[in-house]
Parts: C-alpha cells; sequence; structure tokens
C-alpha cells in the first residue's frame, strides 16, 4: 500500500478492531469521519517507517476516553484537527505526518481521516502494535520518547496543553480533564523526529490491519473459512469455542471493566474460559488456567463470521471463539512486560509467551 483509498477503510477498520483486542472503541464513527475526509481531500499518503526522514516532525492524533462513552457521545470532528493545530502552533512548525498511537479499533482509523483533513501523510507503523487503556503503554514510552506536550481538545471548543514531568502523569491530568468533557477528547501527544519514530514504533501496523481485515471480509466472497483465514493471517493460536453466559461490566473512570464468562461447545463442551478486562481484553483462562495473558492479544469473535467483538457490545448467549496473536516482540522484552503486562493491571500471575502456554 502506498495510498489509503476509500476501497480500503472496510479492511482497516475491520483489523483494527480485531488489533483493538476488545477495546479501543468501536471504529464504526470513525470511519465514517475518515471516508468523508478521504472524499473531499483525496487518498492519504501511507509512509514506510524506514522511509522517513531523520529531522521529520511527526506526531500522534487519537481519540481518548471511555469505549462505552463513545457509543453515546460522537465527536465534532473539528477536535481533531484542533488538537493537530494546537501542536503546530506550540512548536512553531509544520506536522511533516501522523502516526497512530495505536493500531486498536477508533484510533485505528481517526488518524487517516486528520491526515486527509490536512493532507500530509500517514505512518504506517503505531506505538502499541494493539490497543492499550493508558497513555503510558507505547513503546514510545520504552524508548524514553515524551507524551508532552499533549494537546487536548473536546468537541465544545474547550482546550488544554500539558507538559507534564512523565508519560504517567500525562494520563492522569488528561484523564481527569476528559472525565469532565464527558468522558471523551481529542489529543495529539508524542512529538518525535523521524530518527525517534524508526527507533521506537512498531512498523507496518496500517497494512497488518488492512490484511486482517481483508482475511474476514473476503473469506465469504471466496467460500473460505474465515476464521482459518484469520488465524494464518495473524499466525494466532484458537484458545476457545463457546456461548458467553455472563458479563460483568461497569465503567469506571474511562475504563470498562469486568468479566466474561463463556461455556464451552464442540471440544470444549466441558471446558469454561473467563476473560478479564479493563478496555481491553487482558487474560484468558481456561477451567482457571490462564491461556493468554497481556501484553499479547486477545481476541473475541462473532462463531458466525468471524468478525470481532468489543467489550461493550459483549451479548449474553452469543456463540464466540476467542483467539491469542502474539504482540510484538517489544513488548515481551523485560521493560515492555513491566508497561504493558499483568502486574501493571493488578493481576497476581505473571507473563507467559502464548505459545509457551498452550
Amino acid at each position: 500500500m502506498k495510498t489509503i483509498t476509500l476501497d480500503d477503510l472496510d479492511y482497516i477498520a475491520m483489523g483494527s478492531t480485531v488489533l483493538g483486542t476488545g477495546g479501543g472503541g468501536d471504529p464504526y464513527i470513525g470511519k465514517l469521519m475518515t471516508r468523508e475526509a478521504i472524499k473531499q481531500k483525496g487518498e492519504v499518503v501511507l509512509l514506510d517507517v524506514d522511509d522517513l526522514d531523520d529531522n521529520a516532525f511527526i506526531v500522534s492524533i487519537a481519540a481518548f476516553g471511555a469505549p462505552m462513552i463513545l457509543l453515546e457521545k460522537l465527536f465534532s470532528g473539528d477536535e481533531f484537527t484542533k488538537a493537530f493545530d494546537m501542536m503546530e502552533s506550540y512548536h512553531g512548525k509544520k506536522i511533516n505526518a501522523i502516526i497512530p498511537a495505536e493500531a486498536g479499533g477508533l484510533n485505528g482509523v481517526i488518524p487517516i481521516g486528520v491526515a486527509a483533513y490536512k493532507g500530509v501523510p500517514l505512518v504506517n507503523g503505531d506505538g502499541m502494535g494493539r490497543a492499550f487503556p493508558r497513555l503510558e503503554m507505547v513503546t514510545f514510552t520504552l524508548h524514553g520518547i515524551s507524551a508532552s506536550p499533549i494537546t487536548q481538545a473536546d468537541e465544545k471548543g474547550n482546550t488544554v496543553i500539558y507538559n507534564t514531568i512523565d508519560n504517567v502523569w500525562g494520563e492522569s491530568l488528561l484523564g481527569s480533564t476528559t472525565i469532565q468533557m464527558g468522558g471523551s477528547s481529542a489529543i495529539g501527544a508524542f512529538p518525535m523526529s523521524g530518527k525517534q519514530v524508526k527507533q521506537a514504533a512498531v512498523k507496518n501496523i496500517v497494512t497488518f490491519a488492512y490484511e486482517i481485515g481483508k482475511s474476514i471480509i473476503d473469506a465469504k466472497i471466496n467460500k473460505a473459512n474465515p476464521l482459518e483465514r484469520l488465524l494464518q493471517t495473524t499466525k494466532g493460536t484458537k484458545l476457545f469455542q463457546g456461548k458467553i453466559s455472563n458479563i460483568t461490566i461497569a465503567s469506571d473512570g474511562r475504563w470498562n471493566k469486568g468479566v466474561c464468562e463463556i461455556l464451552g461447545l464442540n471440544e470444549y463442551k466441558y471446558s469454561e474460559m473467563v476473560l478479564n478486562f479493563q478496555n481491553e481484553f487482558l487474560m484468558a483462562k481456561r477451567d482457571g488456567k490462564p491461556v493468554a495473558i497481556t501484553p499479547d492479544l486477545i481476541v473475541l469473535l462473532d462463531a458466525e463470521n468471524a468478525r470481532p467483538i468489543t467489550a461493550e457490545t459483549m451479548q449474553y448467549g452469543t456463540r464466540v471463539f476467542v483467539i491469542g496473536i502474539p504482540c510484538d516482540p517489544q513488548w515481551r522484552t523485560p521493560e515492555g512486560i513491566i508497561l504493558g503486562g499483568p502486574t501493571k493491571f493488578g493481576y497476581i500471575e505473571s507473563f507467559m509467551p502464548l505459545e509457551e502456554l498452550n
């Protein structure tokens, strides 16, 4: 892919929902906004990470908030371009390209629309290779890159600029303001040079999302099994098949927290799976034993068509598959496990790679 066209959006949105691992927000509204931007402004140039000029000025533009709230509180669209403009004004120079902060859910497509409106390229990379619920949980943090200055805007016209002492403080202050803004906002963050992006980014994630989405959507056309195609594309592992028997979910600040219980079917008939989530699915236990642990990806799929189900759209009785996908190698380093592993979320289990658990 050298450009992103209207025909690519359905694939990227579907793939981004898979990479969202149950969180990241439903990309539907973001896809509509991005489709309109491309119609008005034209296709978006997609730049490979390694092709960036070392001195290029790159920033992340993202939606920030609780996925459950994003189903009801719509963005105007102006808040994202405002966060972009504030970043340029603060630094006194033009942004050369946008890089997604995360590949998952809404933030897999929103940066494409902002890039179209602003006439700048999109970098084929991100800071997670998935979705995570906190600002500091990015590979940029692993490389000592500051999120600040952080620009923030809401649909009412309120704006804020933060300079924080570290990325954890950025999360804390942004989270507090976002709650006052109604639970969602647009942000600009992680201003970087092209050289820093080359060192820190998860590469080729936009094309990976495209390939994931294409494997699911085109399976029916090709009379193929969508689950098998998805597992081939992602090098994933089937963890479970069953029917959702119970859901406990609550909104805590800007996080959806809870548990999804699944009774086994077919070869898993006498088993049960429990998924723990905090926006994203973070722990999968089969009969009480972990079979996938963050930062590896845990994805819940509709058994009818292998389409991903987000935590806020789960329904009792739905027949589902659960699959695991290996995370980017940066997350399996000791520093990556500390930042995005189970102890970060309060779980007592230690991280073990998906391949070892299965």
